[in-house]
């Protein structure tokens, strides 16, 4: 009672521009937080995999509201917002999400956020907060080491993969192209992250400088088919200068033969960027580092820790290997600013934002709090669940595996009798998906590749145990037989 009253006297209205708020007050507004989120994680096993979706845009039209002219008690937002907006959406951190790639959302995570909210130390430059800017640095080397670069690597936290990939971009452009811009080419494949050739437009590479290379069978990158269009490039006076690989693609989980990329890129002088931000933390295990031979020899590597690492979304690095070329790209100075440094290293010396959060927080406090092994026992067993899985799908009468789990990503289609065609099969995969959501244990999505429509299990959510992968491959099961059985019906 005591606290409710404090949540409800919080403004004091015969001062209307103190916006500072008493100890007492704050220890119950942080309180009624945390007692609301602890009770939303509690009961994730009640809630569907996917929320209420159901009209959702009319939902959104009438959330529209003018800003407040007086503020509001804490707790009725609160109510708002659990009871309310979370319920409709994805329920990207329950055990059974299992679609698209997984954000764990470690809990450890929110508590660094918190600390580095209310500190609100400024980390954009060394001098600033020095011993915080260390400690962000220290984890950058944690993800150098498990990624095996070299001393000479540096890097920086991003929001994601997508601002990851654009400072690669920009960094190889600018060693490679300097003010020939235009006459650069860059290489992906097929099956490469479509927010690549956003990034690349965004530095400057035009849609028509990046080349798109086939992929083999197994849906990974043809070198032999880069090798051809590099040199066709060549032919037309043109230069290329980068070409990406994946370490675990997005539709099907390929990873392409990355050091054969390798190879073919020095060959070339090309700089070579490895998309690793959702396979790349597998590396840390020394057992599975065959999975993805090769990947500690690019020239850049984007990582998401909000993937691989279980931490909340907005959570990407990049790693560089030749260090000295980021902080060319980016290093500046201004009379306000104190004099540039070298000895310790600098976030806006290595990447474009002057004022920033201090995200290197979130992995250094989870990490500090579990430990290594920890972390490497749990990607491991992601794996494992996902081999299994696979092994146990392949065997449902009608499932037809098209990729088997590199790291932890299966992919497959439906077929049958009375699903014999392209299209039925396509649309026969589709319904499987959603029938097996709407039953609220797991979520699946899938993607089209080609012409082909597969579904799709990703297993990566910490949360995400041997029961439910039972569960998934059990409704798999049921929801395939019944398809099966109503095409036969159809055609019988």
């Amino acid at each position: 009672m005591q606290r409710e009253q404090e949540l409800a006297n919080l403004a004091d209205p015969t001062d209307l521009a103190d916006l500072a708020l008493s100890p007492a007050e704050m220890r119950a507004m942080g309180e009624a937080v945390v007692a609301r989120s602890v009770a939303h994680l509690a009961s994730l096993s009640e809630q569907p995999s996917r929320g209420d979706l159901g009209d959702i845009a009319a939902f959104c039209r009438a959330m529209r509201e003018p800003v407040p002219e007086q503020g509001s008690a804490l707790e009725p937002l609160l109510d708002h917002l659990f009871d309310e907006l979370v319920p409709r959406s994805f329920t990207t951190i329950g055990a059974g999400y299992l679609a698209y790639i997984p954000g764990g959302g470690i809990y450890p995570a929110a508590l660094a956020d918190f600390i580095a909210d209310t500190t609100n130390r400024y980390t954009g430059i060394w001098q600033a907060a020095p011993a915080l800017v260390q400690l962000e640095a220290n984890v950058l080397e944690w993800l150098r080491d498990w990624m095996q670069f070299p001393a000479t690597t540096r890097g920086l936290f991003t929001a994601g993969g997508s601002m990851a990939i654009f400072n690669a971009i920009a960094c190889a452009r600018e060693l490679h192209l300097g003010t020939e811009i235009r006459s650069g080419t860059l290489y992906v494949s097929s099956q490469a992250h479509h927010c690549i050739v956003k990034a690349a437009k965004l530095a400057g590479i035009a849609h028509d400088r990046v080349r798109t290379v086939a992929v083999d069978r197994d849906y990974r990158l043809r070198v032999d088919d880069l090798e051809r269009a590099i040199a066709a490039d060549r032919a037309a006076g043109l230069r290329p200068f980068m070409v990406f690989s994946s370490a675990g693609t997005t539709n099907t989980g390929a990873v392409d033969p990355l050091n054969a990329v390798a190879d073919l890129a020095a060959r070339e002088k090309l700089w070579h960027h490895i998309d690793g931000a959702y396979g790349a933390f597998f590396h840390m295990v020394p057992e599975l580092r065959p999975l993805l031979e090769g990947l500690s020899r690019a020239d850049s590597l984007t990582l998401d820790p909000h993937k691989g690492m279980f931490l909340p979304y907005g959570t990407g690095a990049l790693l560089v290997r030749d260090g000295a070329a980021l902080r060319a790209l980016h290093s500046s100075t201004a009379g306000y600013l104190p004099e540039n440094q070298d000895e310790f290293y600098d976030p806006a010396q290595y990447g474009p934002d002057l004022s920033r959060g201090f995200p290197g927080l979130r992995v250094w406090l989870t990490v500090k709090l579990f430990g290594a092994a920890k972390y490497r026992a749990a990607i491991a067993e992601k794996r494992e669940l996902a081999v299994w899985a696979a092994e146990q799908v392949a065997q449902i009468p009608g499932i037809v595996i098209d990729a088997l789990p590199h790291l932890s990503l299966f992919a497959f289609h439906v077929a049958g009798r009375g699903i014999e065609t392209l299209e039925q099969q396509n649309a026969a995969t589709q319904s499987l998906m959603e029938c097996v959501t709407r039953r609220g244990d797991v979520m699946l999505t899938g993607a089209m590749v080609g012409d082909r429509y597969l579904g799709r299990v990703c297993v990566l959510g910490f949360r995400t145990r041997r029961a439910v992968m039972e569960r998934c491959v059990r409704q798999l099961a049921e929801e395939t037989a019944a398809l099966l059985a109503a095409a036969s019906g159809r055609h019988g």
